[in-house]
């Protein structure tokens, strides 16, 4: 069965496209197909929680462009996941009404908690995760999912409402930003994160493992960096040394948008928000004491596959 998964985040809407088989007894898949379009629903509206018009617009569009995708490659089943801008949007029924209506296309809104397991089914398939627990993070516009886990399950899930467009939108930060900015963003989650801080009290961690869009961008930079031979697109981890970590945060820092954007393997989309996301890693790692960093390519999409085939979706 040929698959589609339609992530829609608040930056991004993201495509996956792949062939479910049963072999040898077993259920497997493998992906055919995937990108993104650089939609930004949250911009302008997320901290308002609404969808703005012009927003509405290129969500629209994207969902258009990845449904002629998914026509020129055949596939028969279309799962539509939606994240945080929707979940908290007042006017969703509005583009939900509209995305029917127009694309015939049925969206699922998924809630945080239901979104961290997606996350976590997608990392665990790549990601050897051990007896010892590992922090999962994944950056979104709208919010950030930490789950904890080790080789027994789940440990602890959470959804925190501070992703990188919504902090973009509270703050809107200087270019470049400044010291006082940075402060007053850390002021803020510091409070916000007081679950997190208390699970790992009783769970401490030294493995932080990044599954977003973020984490994507940074093993990019770095890699181009520091492995210019590696293609990145065939690989599902990467380890970040904390040194290049650190190297590239105080880059991202002093940067202004112009020369972030000249930054080799920087997305477009990701100038404005890559900032604030690297402040939120650089804090857990801080606050934490992470010792170890690791980009996991695998994550809300691999993990939806993942329950489709085990018939949790």
């Amino acid at each position: 069965m040929r698959t589609a998964v339609i992530d829609i985040g608040t930056n991004t809407i993201n495509l996956l496209i792949a062939d479910i088989r049963d072999e040898d007894g077993f259920t497997r898949y493998n992906i055919i197909f995937e990108t993104a379009c650089p939609a930004k629903l949250g911009k302008g509206g997320i901290y308002k929680l609404t969808i703005l018009p012009d927003a509405v617009e290129r969500g629209i569009n994207a969902l258009k462009t990845h449904l002629e995708t998914i026509k020129k490659y055949n596939a028969n089943n279309i799962v539509c996941i939606a994240t945080a801008a929707l979940r908290s949007a007042s006017n969703k029924d509005e583009f939900l009404n509209r995305v029917k209506q127009e694309l015939d296309l049925d969206i699922k809104i998924v809630d945080g908690d239901k979104e961290a397991q997606l996350i976590y089914d997608g990392v665990k398939q790549v990601v050897p995760i051990g007896r010892e627990p590992v922090l999962i993070l994944d950056i979104g516009g709208g919010s950030n999912e930490f789950i904890l886990a080790n080789s027994n399950g789940l440990i602890w899930k959470h959804s925190f409402d501070l992703g990188v467009a919504r902090l973009l939108d509270m703050f809107s930060p200087s270019d470049p930003i400044t010291k006082n900015e940075i402060k007053k963003i850390e002021n803020y989650i510091r409070p916000e994160l007081r679950e997190l801080f208390e699970v790992t009290q009783q769970h401490p961690v030294d493995m932080l493992v990044g599954a977003s869009g973020s984490f994507d961008t940074i093993a990019a930079l770095i890699a181009a960096i520091h492995h210019p031979q590696m293609d990145m697109t065939l690989s599902t981890s990467y380890r970040i040394p904390l040194f290049y970590f650190n190297e590239l945060h105080f880059k991202f820092l002093r940067s202004t948008s112009d020369e972030r954007l000249k930054m080799k393997k920087m997305p477009a989309h990701r100038v404005d928000t890559i900032v604030l996301a690297s402040i939120f890693i650089n804090f857990i790692i801080r606050e934490l004491n992470i010792k170890e960093i690791w980009q996991c390519a695998f994550a809300l999409k691999e993990g939806t596959i993942h329950q489709i085939i085990n018939n949790r979706l």
